[in-house]
């Protein structure tokens, strides 16, 4: 196990960024045709596709997944991803068409200091191609593919991914590219929200505070009380080997979404878009009550450790004025 998305069996993982633009897309790619759903709560979403994935909807199964910056022009990633896949043959065949199903989610870092004057056509269709390129079983975190301009309030945002097993060997892995109105640590201090569920101090084993001060409670979003633009999201990624229908991927990604309440604060606001994408491969059977329960939970296990981890793996911009990463805070 590497703490990584990929520990799960035919899930590859690839970035595409550009320094200057401050900006990137992370490519998710299935060697079968996994069956997936998703839950939405956040106020502010920008997605690709996200209706095929409604149980009542004729498509079960995706192929890829893509995760963008550029805020809507990132939708475009989702494209270069389709178009890499179609090059290998894969996705569904229909008459002498070949069309791989890839649905998609961005997160805004328009101005966090990158250069985004790229003209007429913005690159995300090119990073997206080349994220698929790139897919491999093992991938970097931080400030890469889709975290790699990714803010929150008070520190660099990133990308982070980490994985579990339950007692019956299922295996859930998630991967979060991190860019929340709120904060991910408690308050100014060293301290991640997601300290309970940390393991092997995969995010620096600080645990909790001593004390709890009055001021880790109070209101901190980016643009403060006069905060009018949706400048934000969380994008998440959970994926299992276990054997469900294409409703209870949903379940999953509904379950999941609690991990986001144990590693943001505050979170699903009205200038989030977040949003938990679940797929599985189909390997393992589970029951469908008490099994998925389990599952669900350490699902929302796994993307609290994952949302820790992308900010404690990011590095700061290289721009005047850039937030700075935990490490450059807390790690000296």
């Amino acid at each position: 196990m590497k703490n990584l998305l990929t520990d799960i069996a035919g899930v590859r993982v690839g970035h595409a960024d550009d320094a200057a633009l401050a900006s990137g897309v992370t490519a998710i790619l299935f060697d079968k045709p996994a069956v997936a759903s998703v839950d939405i709560r956040g106020g502010g979403p920008g997605t690709r596709d996200s209706s095929l994935l409604d149980p009542v909807n004729t498509v079960d199964a995706i192929h890829g997944l893509a995760l963008s910056g550029g805020s809507a022009f990132g939708l475009e990633a989702g494209g270069g991803v389709q178009a890499w896949l179609a090059e290998q043959g894969r996705g569904f065949q229909i008459g002498a068409a070949m069309i791989p199903i890839v649905p998609g989610a961005i997160l805004f870092d328009l101005i966090n200091g990158g250069d985004k004057d790229w003209g007429r056509f913005p690159p995300y269709r090119d990073l997206g191609y080349a994220a698929a390129a790139n897919a491999t079983d093992s991938f970097a975190l931080g400030s890469v593919g889709a975290g790699m301009g990714a803010t929150t309030v008070n520190l660099k945002g990133g990308l982070g991914s980490a994985s579990a097993v339950t007692p019956s060997g299922v295996r859930v892995a998630a991967l979060a590219a991190v860019n929340a109105v709120g904060s991910i640590t408690m308050g100014d201090s060293t301290h991640f929200w997601a300290a309970a569920f940390e393991q092997n101090n995969e995010f620096g084993g600080r645990g909790f505070p001593r004390v709890m001060m009055p001021d880790m409670h109070a209101l901190r979003i980016k643009g403060g009380p006069a905060a009018t633009s949706i400048e934000n999201t969380t994008l998440a990624v959970v994926v299992t080997d276990a054997i469900l229908t294409k409703a209870q991927a949903q379940r999953l990604a509904m379950m999941a979404q609690t991990g986001f309440a144990h590693a943001i604060y505050p979170v699903h606001a009205p200038l989030d878009g977040d949003i938990v994408f679940a797929a599985a491969t189909g390997e393992k059977a589970i029951d469908p009550v008490v099994g998925l329960t389990e599952l669900g939970m350490i699902a929302g296990n796994v993307i609290a450790r994952a949302i820790a981890r992308g900010v404690y793996e990011a590095s700061a911009l290289p721009f005047a004025g850039a937030l700075p990463s935990w490490r450059d805070r807390f790690a000296k």
